[in-house]
C-alpha cells in the first residue's frame, strides 16, 4: 500500500446552517458540492481548502455528543497550516470566534492556537 495524502475528514454537525457558515464565512473554504439525501435526512456538504483537500460536513438527526473533556480516544483535533497564526487568530477573534492564547511549539519552535467549530471539534492553526 502507498498512501499518498488525506483524502478527507469527516465532521458531524447538529446545526448545519451554522456549520456550514462558520466553516465557509470564517474559515474560506469553497464549496465543492451540497447535497440533501432524503432517506437520511441528512445534508452533505464537501468543502475544499485551496483546491487540495475536503472535509465532508454532515448533518444527521442522531447524532451523539463529542466527549473531548477529560481527553478522549480518537481524533484529538485538526490542525490547518497557515502563514501567519497571530494574525489569522485576530481575525477570527474578529469574527467572533473564541480563540485561546497562541503558544510555541517546544520542539518546533513555531507558534499554535485552538479554537472549536460551532459543534465543540477542537481545531488548531499551525504556523509554516
Amino acid at each position: 500500500m502507498h498512501i499518498k495524502a488525506i483524502h478527507h475528514i469527516a465532521i458531524l454537525t447538529d446545526d448545519y446552517e451554522k456549520s456550514k457558515a462558520f466553516y465557509t464565512d470564517v474559515l474560506g473554504f469553497t464549496v465543492i458540492s451540497e447535497v440533501y439525501r432524503e432517506q437520511r435526512n441528512s445534508y452533505k456538504l464537501d468543502l475544499a481548502i485551496n483546491g487540495l483537500y475536503q472535509i465532508e460536513l454532515f448533518s444527521f438527526p442522531d447524532y451523539r455528543e463529542r466527549a473531548s473533556f477529560p481527553e478522549a480516544k480518537g481524533l484529538r483535533h485538526l490542525a490547518f497550516l497557515v502563514d501567519d497564526v497571530a494574525a489569522s487568530a485576530a481575525e477570527l477573534k474578529a469574527k467572533g470566534v473564541d480563540v485561546q492564547d497562541v503558544r510555541i511549539d517546544e520542539w518546533t519552535g513555531k507558534k499554535f492556537v485552538f479554537f472549536y467549530d460551532p459543534n465543540g471539534q477542537p481545531l488548531e492553526l499551525y504556523e509554516q
